[in-house]
């Protein structure tokens, strides 16, 4: 069923993409594929799909092939030959599907992203090259080096089974609100993410997006606002681990005696980072004086 709220041109383009995965099916056509046959941007079409239908064109041709599945069975098909009718390799292709979930569960990301569409986007920008990686839910990796090639490699490494789409254009939101922050337009990032960690990254996590644009903190000060003194260690680690630069300010957090100490894309962008946000505060203190 398709959406009231969409327009007429959007609804009609998802009643066709319905009808084409009906149509194909027990083949299910990936969101590359979609985008060029109905040449709009996998991300947008995906985003329109899910909007419309509350689920996936990927979840939507899963569906089709399960009823298909139960149809055979109800017809009298054995059960092997329902599965193999139905279009899955084997049996356990069938009962991964059945119970398909939204989002990045802890056993997905484990299984390296199967099941998983990731759409990214590498571009320059004024700490070298950019990578942000989104899933429907929200920013998956956000990194920095200095060459998108690393970068990609190293999404498609953490991600070897997911489904990786080069997106630019549907990115381009992501990527757009990321440049204006390096550049100054902007002071934070509050976007959204679709990251796993374990409950103790998390807290971290949290703690360090309290943390307020142009402060910083020591990896101890963090550890005694987690309530874990005795975790400076523990706490440097989760710091290592951020997956998404900027948007989770792990370059907020230094060492005891104000030295910098590590960071994940380069100590000099660390650097370059806090001294960004301290002209940025500056600015914004110069502009409140001049209006009073």
């Amino acid at each position: 069923m398709v959406s009231k709220e969409l327009n007429e041109s959007q609804a009609n383009l998802v009643a066709q993409v319905c009808d084409y995965l009906r149509d194909i099916r027990p083949e299910a056509a990936g969101l590359q594929e979609l985008g060029a046959r109905f040449h709009v941007s996998p991300y947008h079409l995906q985003r329109l799909f899910k909007g419309a239908t509350g689920i996936s064109p990927r979840q939507y041709a899963a569906g089709l092939r399960l009823e298909d599945f139960k149809a055979q069975v109800r017809g009298g098909a054995r059960i092997t030959d329902a599965i193999y009718g139905a279009g899955y390799g084997s049996a356990s292709r069938l009962y991964e599907q059945s119970d398909e979930k939204l989002g990045m569960t802890p056993s997905t990301y484990r299984k390296l992203g199967a099941g998983m569409t990731i759409f990214y986007s590498a571009v320059p920008c004024n700490l070298g090259y950019l990578l942000v990686a989104v899933t429907e839910r929200g920013i998956c990796k956000l990194s920095l080096g200095e060459a998108p090639e690393p970068l990609i490699a190293d999404l498609e490494a953490e991600f070897a089974r997911a489904e990786r789409i080069h997106d630019d254009e549907g990115v381009g939101y992501w990527v757009e609100r990321v440049i204006a922050y390096l550049e100054g337009w902007q002071p934070d990032l509050d976007l959204p993410l679709d990251v796993r960690a374990t409950a103790f990254q998390l807290t971290v996590w949290e703690r360090l997006q309290s943390i307020p644009v142009g402060e910083t903190r020591s990896y101890s000060e963090v550890a005694a606002a987690i309530g874990q003194p005795n975790a400076v260690r523990a706490v440097a680690n989760a710091c290592a681990r951020n997956p998404v630069a900027l948007v989770i300010p792990c370059h907020r957090v230094i060492r005891l005696d104000k030295s910098l100490g590590g960071y994940r894309w380069g100590i000099e962008r660390k650097r370059a980072i806090l001294e960004r946000e301290r002209r940025y505060l500056q600015r914004a203190g110069q502009s409140c004086a001049s209006e009073r």
